[in-house]
């Protein structure tokens, strides 16, 4: 079998995940181990003895063909634009970039490009979204979605507010289940741990008519992952947390199915290698990366204005 050479660049709490898995799928080759923390490099040296470490992904980059991108937001552009200039696949942790601007940048650079970038939007991977025969009749109509992603500070990614942190997970979600952009996004937050937005409330708009309510915290008393989904035929329940599906129709009982657990990472690394050596679809491809993008940009200005935003 052909293996994908490929570097981990971030191996701080997520990357030192993402470098695991990497190491044991049979289509990968990890070349290298990248992070600017000397200790860090330190730890993954003595955990995988005989792999190169190094500060600057320059040192590597001839002898890579595509990288995994886990480093704080604010550094995702500069290192997305530099491995695809270097004609490198290229699978970036969410969100693409920090801003709207980047992210069409890199989509714009990637049109001359025969390159597979994928975005790691991992919450697609939940067994449960494939079994569209479970809850695909409550996305009819004028369905309305609540979601709930609340967790206690852990005091990381604090680089990012919560939009960014948590609530893209939700916001992609949602793209992914209607298929459409909202129209108009109204929000309130409050910055409670830090300088940046730690718990906010969207509500969205939808050109279908459809509405979502997304409430998101990081400095919550409690942990839950929460999406309801509400139309003509009832209700439907997915806790992505305790991996259960519980939905309600006129004049029937609650039911409840529950779905098995699954190795996110492991699913997404090897998606990533089959796109670049089998030329399978891509996963979560640049386009759906730019969407999650354009919306969390979206709530942050509302955030940031105290209005509505409105598209064309």
């Amino acid at each position: 079998m052909s293996k994908v050479k490929v570097a981990v660049i971030g191996c701080g709490y997520l990357g030192k995940w993402h470098l695991e898995k990497a190491m044991t799928l049979a289509n990968a080759e990890v070349i290298a181990a990248v992070d600017p923390s000397s200790e860090i490099r330190k730890e993954m040296k003595s955990r995988y003895p005989g792999l190169k470490t190094t500060a600057d992904i320059e040192e590597v980059i001839d002898e890579i063909e595509a990288g995994i991108v886990v480093t704080p937001t604010s550094h995702h552009f500069e290192i997305v634009k530099k491995l695809i200039e270097n004609d490198k696949h290229v699978f970036c942790e969410k969100p693409l970039t920090s801003n709207k601007v980047d992210a069409i940048a890199l989509k714009d650079l990637l049109k001359t490009k025969q390159l597979v970038v994928q975005i790691g939007h991992s919450e697609r991977c939940h067994q449960i979204w494939e079994r569209k025969d479970l809850y695909g009749d409550f996305l009819d109509g004028a369905a309305h979605a609540r979601i709930k992603r609340y967790a206690p500070f852990k005091g990381r990614a604090t680089d990012v507010d919560v939009v960014q942190d948590l609530m893209i997970h939700d916001l992609d979600l949602l793209y992914m289940l209607w298929n459409e952009m909202p129209i108009r996004i109204s929000t309130s937050g409050y910055k409670i741990m830090t300088d940046h937005w730690d718990h906010v409330h969207a509500e969205l708009e939808y050109p279908s008519g459809r509405r979502a309510a997304v409430t998101v915290g990081r400095a919550h008393v409690e942990e839950k992952r929460m999406v309801e989904l509400v139309n003509d035929n009832g209700v439907c329940q997915v806790d992505l947390m305790n991996l259960e599906l519980r939905k309600s129709k006129s004049g029937s009982e609650v039911e409840v199915f529950k779905y098995e657990k699954r190795d996110h990472l492991l699913i997404e690394q090897t998606a990533f290698y089959s796109s670049i050596l089998e030329k399978h679809p891509i996963m979560v491809n640049i386009e759906d990366g730019l969407n999650a993008v354009e919306m969390i940009s979206d709530v942050l200005e509302s955030l940031k204005s105290g209005k509505s935003i409105v598209k064309e």
